[in-house]
């Protein structure tokens, strides 16, 4: 029989599901028509090879206690009680004799449900003292840049991308992320639109592009400043709309004055007719939307880069016609939270996640001695990650970890316990691309022992002694707690009882400045927010200039792939990955297609095989996100050789900035 789903993963589109199940067992996932319109029946690979993540030789089916070395992952079934029991005396001894801050909760985007996150855990955290974790891995500078600008504004949905004329797409892959915008993309093509991509590397979407500017990594910030510069030296900036709608628009024209078209495109390393072509088209066609990804936050300059990209469609004067403006994240628009459950914050200290390894191996600072992780595989997707593996091999640290599957950073686990999926437990799961709201309810009994993030906390909550448990709601009552939350729970209910999904308040395609208006205070657009400006180092829309050495020349990427959703699923991905380098780049060094390498810096070496590509520019390699230690011959991926400093804003991750070398192994 087929049972309706919808995937909660970190995703924009949240798709609808169609779950088949025989015996007990999902057998097939598809997409729907009659839920999320934007599903259009199909979704991608990654997802349709769930039944192999809830089934596989991988899957946690009991709670299990480390007896070999940390790394080894070899343990020894445990029953829940014990389990528990041993979760939470360590969590009540570890806060009495060395403080609550001495637990740090690491957990990000294994499942953006509502219901996974940020509701019993938090419950239990906050009472216990525990330290805060600053969840800044992805989306940190564009969080910033977009509520500094605009209070994060709704932005152009996917289905109005027809309408377009021009369609710009800045530092997205949605080949890979997002599948269900290139359906549109191509849609606005066919009818006579311009496609631009702004991608270091030659992606699916940029091949099929009118214009491609292969970009450095990290120079988005000066192409953009140098297209705001040329539209207001060329008289083709609205000047009325800046008046009647923003602020400090003077401000940005001189901070962008020093972008000329000639420096912005050595600088970036594209021609500079590319660049003028880029200006052109911008300001001549309408209407035309920026889709606006999280690539270009991923370095020293990140936050200011978003927030140039950001403010094109107001200097331009783009907003106010279907298909106009900017898209970016939509997830501001449903104003749901779960405080109800979880309470406010404790006023305790903030530890970066960038900076999990230094907060595991700090001597100067007050230590971690209990890592509970969940909803991450924290060794795989976190900066300077061999620093993290020493601070994950103390014998004094106490690890819990919380998964679906034995991953990477569970092998370091003193405790591990098995989670459920989303097919396995109910949840809220809502877009941030497609603006689309849907429950979740399990179309399958939980895989052996595996529980739900929301029980397991509330259990430990009461354990601990923290809460009692007529102060917990059952997940039912969690839920609508949540949709109320929201202030329109009563038609989020109906809609989701009549239609399977909902809408939030402003529709499911607003135009920006006519049905949709920036949440600043004034309503403006803040074209140079004061807070911004004070928070980046060296003030918004300052170039910092690229970390390369002689001895580190290459720029390291590792963008997302259509195998994995972050990391979830790359258990998956069996054999080695190889390093993608650009043919005269390896013949710089001698090196040969297949060849076994050595990527390096002052951090960590990578040991992997080679792979010559044409879609990567010179100066530039990559090596993916999402890989498990199997992946290369040593163990270690992209994230051993990325810095752990912060970005501009937002104290976001800059994983851009790795700068290596590479040799033969």
């Amino acid at each position: 029989m087929k049972l309706a789903s919808a995937c909660p993963l970190d995703c924009p589109d949240a798709c609808s599901l169609d779950v088949t199940v025989e015996n007990g067992r999902v057998t097939k996932i598809d997409g729907t028509r009659d839920r999320n319109p934007v599903t259009e029946g199909y979704i991608c690979a990654k997802v349709r090879k769930f039944p192999e993540q809830l089934y596989g030789k991988e899957r946690v089916l009991e709670p299990m206690l480390r007896v070999g070395a940390k790394g080894e992952g070899v343990f020894e079934p445990l029953s829940w009680q014990q389990a528990l029991s041993l979760a939470s005396r360590r969590l009540v001894e570890t806060r009495d004799r060395s403080g609550g801050e001495a637990i740090l909760p690491f957990c990000y985007g294994g499942s953006n449900g509502y219901l996974s996150q940020d509701t019993t855990d938090a419950l239990l955290f906050h009472r216990l003292g525990a330290s805060r974790l600053a969840r800044t891995v992805c989306a940190a500078p564009t969080g910033r840049a977009a509520m500094g600008l605009y209070g994060k504004m709704e932005g152009v949905a996917i289905t109005d991308y027809p309408a377009a004329r021009l369609v710009v797409v800045w530092g997205a892959n949605p080949a890979a992320s997002g599948i269900h915008l290139v359906p549109p993309i191509q849609a606005a093509c066919e009818a006579g639109a311009k496609l631009v991509v702004v991608d270091p590397r030659a992606t699916p979407i940029a091949k099929q592009a009118h214009l491609h500017l292969a970009i450095r990594p990290g120079t988005d910030l000066v192409v953009a400043l140098a297209v705001i510069r040329e539209l207001f030296v060329s008289g083709r900036a609205d000047r009325e709309f800046l008046d009647r709608h923003a602020t400090r628009a003077d401000e940005l024209e001189r901070r962008a004055a020093p972008w000329t078209l000639p420096r912005a495109a050595e600088v970036a390393g594209v021609p500079l007719a590319d660049l003028t072509r880029f200006v052109d088209l911008y300001a001549t066609l309408s209407p035309a939307v920026v889709r606006c990804g999280w690539g270009l936050e991923r370095n020293r300059n990140g936050g200011s880069a978003v927030a140039a990209v950001l403010a094109l469609p107001a200097v331009a004067g783009k907003f106010g016609v279907r298909g106009g403006g900017y898209t970016l994240s939509n997830s501001a628009a449903w104003k749901m939270n779960a405080q109800a459950i979880s309470g406010p914050d404790a006023p305790t200290r903030i530890i970066n996640m960038n900076r999990l390894g230094a907060a595991l191996t700090s001597t100067t600072q007050k230590p971690v001695n209990l890592l509970f992780v969940y909803n991450s595989n924290a060794l795989m997707t976190t900066p300077n990650q061999t620093l993290v593996r020493r601070g994950l091999e103390r014998e004094d640290l106490f690890t819990i970890v919380f998964d679906q599957v034995l991953t990477d950073t569970a092998r370091y686990a003193d405790l591990v316990l098995p989670a459920t999926t989303f097919l396995e437990h109910h949840d809220l799961a809502r877009g941030y691309g497609s603006l689309v709201l849907q429950q979740i309810a399990p179309v399958v009994a939980p895989v052996a022992q595996a529980r739900s993030n929301y029980s397991v906390f509330a259990d430990l909550a009461i354990r601990t002694g923290v809460a009692s448990a007529d102060e917990i709601p059952t997940e039912e009552a969690a839920i609508e707690l949540i949709l109320d939350s929201s202030g329109r729970g009563a038609d989020l209910r109906a809609e989701l009882t009549a239609n399977g999904f909902a809408r939030p308040a402003s529709g499911d395609h607003p135009v920006q400045f006519v049905d949709v208006f920036p949440k600043t205070d004034d309503r403006k657009i803040h074209l140079v927010p004061v807070a911004l400006d004070a928070e980046a180092r060296e003030g918004l829309y300052t170039y910092q200039e690229d970390p390369g050495t002689a001895h580190t020349p290459l720029t390291l990427i590792s963008p997302a792939t259509n195998r994995t959703i972050s990391s979830t699923l790359g258990q998956l991905r069996k054999g080695p990955v190889p390093l993608e380098m650009h043919p005269a780049d390896a013949a710089a060094r001698g090196l040969t297609d297949g060849q076994r390498v050595k990527v390096a810096n002052d951090l960590g070496e990578v040991l992997c095989r080679l792979r010559l590509s044409h879609d990567q520019r010179p100066g530039v390699v990559e090596l993916p996100k999402g890989l498990w230690a199997h992946n290369t011959d040593n163990g270690f991926t992209a994230c051993a050789l990325a810095p752990d400093s912060v970005t501009d804003l937002g104290d976001g991750a800059c994983f851009n900035d790795a700068r290596v070398e590479v040799s033969p192994a």
